[in-house]
């Protein structure tokens, strides 16, 4: 298989991994984080877990050699 797409089938994975850490928030303080009041928080924590799991992924897995 293409390095590449495996790069980034991984990069994405990792994304999706730490954005469903906000699932965790969302159990922990319901009234704060939640779909109907606290969207824009929910949406900072999801996009904060995604990137810390990115930078993870891409330390262990920097780009690709042609």
């Amino acid at each position: 298989m293409n390095t590449w797409k495996v790069w980034v089938k991984g990069l994405v994975a990792a994304a999706i991994g730490g954005a469903s850490s906000s699932v965790t928030v969302v159990l922990a303080d319901p009234d704060h984080f939640n779909f109907s009041a606290g969207l824009k928080k929910l949406g900072a924590v999801t996009a904060m877990g995604a990137l810390v799991a990115v930078a993870a992924y891409l330390q262990k897995s920097p780009l690709p050699q042609t």
